[in-house]
C-alpha cells in the first residue's frame, strides 16, 4: 500500500497483508499519535480537506475510521498511504489507475502480480519521461553555455 510494499510474516501475524512503510516522513507526526483529524491531516499533508474528502469518495482511500460524532479520524496507516498516493501523483499515473491500485490492495494477496504490472507500467513511464528531461536538460546546458560564452566575449571585446 505504499512507496514499500512490505509483507509481514506469517510468523508475525499469521496471514500475509500489506504494511504501510514509507521512506522518511516530510513532516514529522506526534510521538505516539495514531489518530488525527481532517484538519490535523491538512497541515501534516499539504493536501485540502476537500481533496481528502473526494480520495475517499472516489475509493482511493480505504475506509476512514469516524469518531462517536462522524468526525473522520486519520491512522498513522493512512498516512502513510496518503504519502504513496503523493508518489503515485508525482509520477503521472492516472487517478483512475491509482483508484484500481487501491482496489487491489484492498482485494488482498491473489492481485500482487496485478499490482507488479501496473507499478511496473508507471515505472517505464517515468523513465521514460526521466529520459526525455534529461535530453531537455543536455540542450538547455548547451544554449546557457553558448550564451555564458558569448556573454564573456562580448565583455572582453568592449574592455578593449
Amino acid at each position: 500500500m505504499t512507496v514499500m510494499e512490505t509483507t509481514a510474516t506469517a510468523a508475525e501475524t499469521g496471514t500475509r497483508t500489506d504494511v504501510c512503510a514509507s521512506a522518511p516522513r516530510p513532516h514529522p507526526r506526534p510521538e505516539g499519535q495514531d489518530s488525527y483529524t481532517i484538519s490535523e491531516v491538512v497541515a501534516l499533508t499539504g493536501l485540502t480537506a476537500h481533496t481528502l474528502r473526494w480520495y475517499e469518495r472516489i475509493g482511493l482511500m480505504p475506509h476512514i475510521d469516524r469518531s462517536h460524532t462522524g468526525q473522520r479520524r486519520y491512522s498513522n496507516r493512512d498516512l502513510d498511504w496518503l504519502a504513496f498516493v503523493g508518489k503515485l501523483r508525482l509520477t503521472g499515473m492516472p487517478v483512475a489507475d491509482m483508484v484500481r491500485y487501491a482496489e487491489l490492495v484492498r482485494e488482498g494477496d491473489k492481485t500482487y502480480g496485478e499490482r507488479f504490472e501496473l507499478l511496473e507500467a508507471t515505472r517505464r513511464d517515468v523513465r521514460a519521461r526521466i529520459a526525455e528531461l534529461q535530453d531537455t536538460l543536455a540542450v538547455l546546458d548547451y544554449k546557457i553555455n553558448f550564451y555564458a560564452d558569448a556573454g564573456r566575449a562580448l565583455a572582453s571585446e568592449g574592455s578593449r
